[in-house]
């Protein structure tokens, strides 16, 4: 019995000596120093880690206000749909949709409402004499997204980064167009397609200042250019509050250069577009709607907007 105990003995005494030195292995070996919150090991011959230089905020985009007067007409909500669908596409824009009437019409109020982009919904009626053909459009409605901008930034403290620009809802835009505006710092102008009886229009460009004017209609003009054509810094807006689109005096085509004389000068405009030799905006004008069959009276069933 004695020896089969030995025996056993002798057998795990191997077994037991390696246990015992490897924990004394483990025993001697210097503790690992402790990780700070950020990685780094804390004291040490290395020391502390330096924490990582914090990166500055990146500039917010300057917002582009986009000025749009519209009526009631068959393609009233076609053209805004399309126009819509161009704005959503455009970071930080808002929507200055003004109704020439004499209260929002539930039309647009819905469209609006289901726009989903940033929009402010005015409405001011033209007067029944500045109706007549041959006068000119729109300025009622420009005048008023322009008082509702300053009167919004007025209390605000500068700078006040963003630029403005009028988008007449018949218009078709590149989204490029935007790119190129945001960085205006007074006033910007590019070329215009489908306009002026020609292909485009365009400000002429030499060693990068505007010269002289490509366009098929009075190139006398102080600024021969299009509604379509040009943008203007929020800071000039707010530093011009008396700049608007003027009634008395003025006359059909001389409406933009009515107001950017109040602004600026040609020496002080700045070419986008690649040197004004891109067209990245479009005077499209929807095709007159035929209507000869729509009945007098509503016949259908149902009532559908279009």
């Amino acid at each position: 019995m004695k020896s089969l105990l030995f025996s056993r003995f002798l057998l795990l005494l191997p077994w037991v000596l390696i246990v015992i030195i490897v924990l004394d292995i483990d025993s001697s070996r210097a503790p690992l120093p402790a990780l700070s919150p950020r990685g780094g090991a804390e004291g040490g011959s290395g020391g502390a880690r330096s924490p990582a230089p914090r990166r500055r905020p990146e500039p917010a985009l300057p917002t582009i206000y986009a000025i749009t007067p519209t009526y009631s007409r068959p393609v009233q909500k076609a053209e805004l749909t399309r126009l819509a669908n161009t704005f959503r596409q455009v970071s930080r824009l808002h929507w200055i949709l003004v109704e020439d009437a004499a209260a929002r019409s539930e039309l647009v109020t819905r469209f609006v409402a289901g726009a989903g982009l940033p929009c402010t919904h005015l409405h001011v009626p033209t007067p029944r004499r500045y109706k007549r053909p041959g006068l000119p459009r729109a300025t009622e409605q420009r005048n008023a997204g322009l008082a509702w901008l300053r009167q919004r930034h007025q209390h605000l403290p500068p700078p006040q980064p963003g630029v403005l620009f009028f988008a007449d809802d018949d218009n078709t835009y590149s989204l490029e167009l935007f790119q190129e505006m945001r960085t205006t710092r007074k006033v910007s102008v590019w070329p215009v397609g489908l306009v002026g009886g020609r292909r485009y229009e365009r400000p002429v460009v030499e060693n990068g200042k505007v010269v002289g004017w490509y366009t098929g209609w009075r190139a006398d003009r102080p600024f021969a250019i299009d509604m379509a054509g040009f943008a203007v810094s929020l800071q000039v807006i707010l530093s011009h509050p008396k700049a608007v689109f003027k009634r008395r005096g003025s006359q059909p085509g001389m409406q933009e250069s009515d107001f950017l004389k109040q602004i600026t000068t040609v020496e002080e405009l700045e070419p986008k577009a690649n040197n004004c030799t891109k067209v990245l905006v479009w005077h499209t004008r929807t095709e007159k709607v035929n209507l000869a069959n729509e009945p007098k009276y509503h016949l259908d069933t149902v009532n559908i907007e279009v």
